[in-house]
């Protein structure tokens, strides 16, 4: 009997050669290609982009593997085949391809072209993405519920034309890892309901203000005084109208140029100032330290606090310290209103006491925004009944609580602490409270609150004719509802909504 020599024996086919491994194949080729390609992306680009990371090092190895498993799932289907019927040839289970036959030269000729045209959308998809991932629509609107406090206060914000990336993360590689990781994780809080509400602030892995905001702004350059004007209006019957003009001393620039005074000497090169804070949002400072050009420090402290801060926990400050809020602010009731009020949008003639009616209605807790904007309609109607204006009133509070309030993040004012100024919250009486101390030399030194012209001077307050009277050498603050108790702080009274 005549038997086949090895040499003449018909190959043994492959058990990747199948349709479902092929399938894997062509998607583990993809994904790796999109993984080069973007891994390229992020070595040439002169800015990181933390999502991007996500996009090259979750997203991509996660096709990668997705085509790898069908490969091998293949490989086992087209082994289980073959074992559960031995009869059958395996070269008729396989995949196999003739070049002789015609059908098969048109299939191999449409895959390829399908090949070619699926890495070409994937190169084109992977440099869209790329882009998408730094913009502004993607950063507020994919996790629409979690930001949409940031994303609506950044949208009325003096930085609302500049990218969100730009801030968060700022230029450079130095932070990219970082907020790699950190981007990461919040996909993972969001996918699993793990956030906060509110979002916590302070942000602890913010980069600092050096690398970001000062690639914008220059606080060694000197900018002098700027004309502010604030309008209030009392909570009273008559919504009395109480403006105040000043002369917001900003100051800036070094000693070395003859310039070093206003309020951002705290952030001049020249001096190092320091500080401890207690608890989490850095509103209670007990320590500070200011050390001068020169190398000689002080230390000011509160008489309560005792000891030395721990010295992971000094921090130095920069401009978020006092501009905490500088692209997302969600506006107290009362200024809110006020700004509806000095825009000329209600009838304060037909709406007595409407800031004190408006203020509580909207500064009332709601499960959400449908039933709060019902409510705040109810509770001016029930007050005014068909007074004229009301309508457009209405839709102002509204607008505010639109803006502002969002119950579902739990977010408004009262969640975020507010440093700039000192009214409704202490802000700069953090520190200059005429009770942090320093002892040099058997001398006692304070972090002064001194007047109300030492970081600005009143040159015009009151309504009407009054403010057409500018007092170039600065005015005595005279508080519009009686007399003011030296012993209390604004925000002892003040809190964003109606008086204490």
């Amino acid at each position: 009997m005549r038997t086949n020599s090895p040499d003449s024996a018909t190959p043994t086919p492959s058990f990747f050669r199948n349709w479902i491994s092929l399938a894997g194949g062509i998607i583990a080729g993809g994904s790796l290609f999109a993984f080069v390609l973007l891994v390229a992306m992020t070595l040439f680009s002169p800015d990181g982009n933390p999502y991007v990371g996500i996009l090259t090092y979750v997203v991509a190895p996660a096709f990668l593997i997705a085509g790898l498993v069908l490969v091998f799932g293949g490989w086992w289907w087209q082994r289980r085949q073959a074992l559960r019927h031995p009869g059958l040839a395996r070269t008729a289970q396989s995949l196999s391809i003739d070049l002789s036959r015609p059908r098969d030269r048109k299939v191999l000729l449409t895959f390829g072209t399908g090949s070619i045209v699926f890495l070409m959308l994937t190169a084109f998809g992977s440099y869209q993405t790329y882009h998408f991932t730094e913009s502004v629509e993607f950063c507020g609107k994919t996790c629409h519920t979690v930001m949409e406090p940031e994303f609506s206060t950044y949208q009325r914000s003096a930085h609302a034309r500049v990218a969100c990336a730009e801030c968060h993360i700022g230029g450079g590689a130095s932070f990219y890892v970082k907020s790699k990781i950190s981007g990461a994780y919040q996909i993972y809080s969001v996918t699993f309901k793990k956030y906060q509400t509110p979002i916590p602030t302070p942000i602890e892995n913010l980069r600092p203000a050096q690398d970001t905001c000062e690639k914008c702004h220059w606080p060694q350059k000197f900018t002098g005084n700027i004309d502010r004007s604030y309008e209030h209006f009392l909570s009273n019957k008559a919504n009395t109208a109480h403006t105040v003009r000043l002369l917001l001393h900003v100051g800036g620039g070094k000693a070395a140029q003859g310039h070093f005074t206003g309020v951002h000497w705290h952030m001049n090169t020249d001096t190092k100032v320091e500080y401890f804070a207690e608890d989490p949002k850095r509103q209670v400072i007990p320590w500070v330290r200011v050390t001068n050009a020169d190398g000689t420090q002080q230390v000011y402290r509160n008489p309560e606090y005792k000891g030395e801060p721990p010295a992971h926990e000094i921090r130095r400050m920069d401009c978020i310290d006092c501009h905490n809020h500088p692209a997302h602010i969600p506006l107290p009731a009362n200024t809110a209103i006020e700004e509806q009020m000095a825009a000329g949008k209600i009838n304060l003639a037909t709406l007595p006491s409407f800031k004190k009616v408006a203020v509580q209605a909207i500064s009332k807790e709601y499960p959400d925004k449908a039933t709060a904007l019902k409510s705040i309609a109810d509770a001016l109607t029930a007050k005014y009944g068909k007074a004229e204006g009301l309508e457009a009133a209405i839709a102002a509070a509204q607008t505010v609580y639109e803006q502002n309030f969002f119950p579902l993040m739990k977010a408004d004012w009262r969640a975020y602490p507010n440093n700039i100024g000192h009214k409704d919250w202490p802000g700069c009486f953090r520190c200059h409270d005429n009770k942090h101390v320093s002892e040099v030399g058997g001398k006692k030194a304070f972090i002064k609150a001194s007047d109300c012209n030492t970081c600005h001077t009143i040159i015009a307050q009151g309504k009407g004719a009054e403010l057409d009277k500018l007092a170039p050498k600065g005015l005595e603050f005279k508080h519009p509802d009686g007399e003011l108790d030296p012993e209390l702080l604004c925000s002892d009274c003040h809190n964003g909504g109606l008086q204490k």
